[in-house]
């Protein structure tokens, strides 16, 4: 068996598609297909069910092509290790993140006191932590921006933002000419929340729980730009960081009762090598933790 097969092995697992798996390896399909095969010969099982030119892959190929992301995963952190060592690699963090701008003013700050360091960022739905403990697992990214736990024994997570929760309402609504307020006095409004799944849609309900209430809910957004601008609209009102945009259109109220804060967290696979740079970036946003980014 050959590095190469799995390199091979891998890309076509992702198409299931041989041509198209060739295009992206650059070799020709016959030379691909030939490969696959003789590497079914050597683990002694067929890995893709043939139906004519369509392939997919079958239960022996999902359960090798884990143990396969697993051995070039290992092989790839053993050559950042060792570049790390040597002082040879320019630093690279790759970091997965629900929304852009959260990070965007940190990742500025540190990459003027490191220039050589470079982010290659991927964007996150904020409802898919299953995505985020996928890519962690791989190792396809090296830190991950979170708001809620990922609950997973072999992931780390560091608090690296804290920030207060307010309650935005439209500068007409009654409760506008109010500065404070409590969680129990908006029982019967009616509230713009994220989709069910959505992080702070879960920490928001807790709010609610603990302060005995159920609320009305008219519409659900995925983006705090959607949930901002229906406040805006006076649709209702909605649970925002204190550091939100203030608009003359809106009013934030501070939550006496319960306290509502948010929390968000770095997390890694502490299985995995962290390389230098990332380890630097996590120093640099504990010093950072004293501003409220969101």
């Amino acid at each position: 068996m050959e590095l190469l097969q799995l390199h091979y092995f891998r890309t076509v697992a992702k198409y299931e598609h041989m041509t198209k798996a060739a295009e992206v390896l650059r070799i020709a399909q016959p030379a691909l297909s030939k490969t696959i095969s003789r590497l079914e010969e050597d683990v002694g099982v067929p890995l893709f069910d043939r139906n004519n030119r369509q392939i997919r892959l079958n239960r022996y190929g999902r359960a090798f092509l884990q143990q396969v992301e697993i051995a070039l995963g290992a092989l790839d952190e053993g050559r950042r290790e060792l570049a790390d060592m040597l002082g040879k690699e320019q630093g690279t963090i790759r970091l997965a993140t629900p929304t852009l701008n959260r990070l965007s003013s940190t990742i500025s700050e540190f990459r003027k006191a490191n220039p050589e360091i470079v982010f290659r960022v991927t964007q996150i739905p904020p409802a898919s932590s299953g995505d985020m403990i996928g890519l962690l697992e791989r190792g396809d990214v090296d830190l991950c921006f979170i708001a809620a736990p990922l609950n997973q024994s072999w992931i780390k997570e560091k608090i690296v933002f804290k920030t207060e929760v307010c309650l935005a309402v439209p500068i007409t609504h009654p409760l506008a000419g109010r500065d404070t307020i409590t969680l129990v006095e908006t029982e019967n409004e009616d509230y713009i929340e994220y989709h069910a799944g959505h992080p702070f849609r879960q920490i928001n309900e807790a709010y609610c729980v603990e302060a005995g209430i159920s609320r009305n809910i008219i519409c659900e957004v995925d983006e705090p730009s959607a949930l901002w601008s229906l406040v805006q609209a006076g649709l209702g009102i909605a649970f925002v960081p204190r550091n939100t945009n203030e608009d003359p259109s809106v009013k934030l109220l501070n939550i006496q009762s319960p306290i509502c804060k948010r929390e968000f967290s770095i997390a890694w696979n502490d299985k995995r090598y962290m390389s230098r740079a990332s380890g630097q970036y996590l120093e640099f946003l504990a010093s950072y933790n004293q501003h409220e980014l969101i």
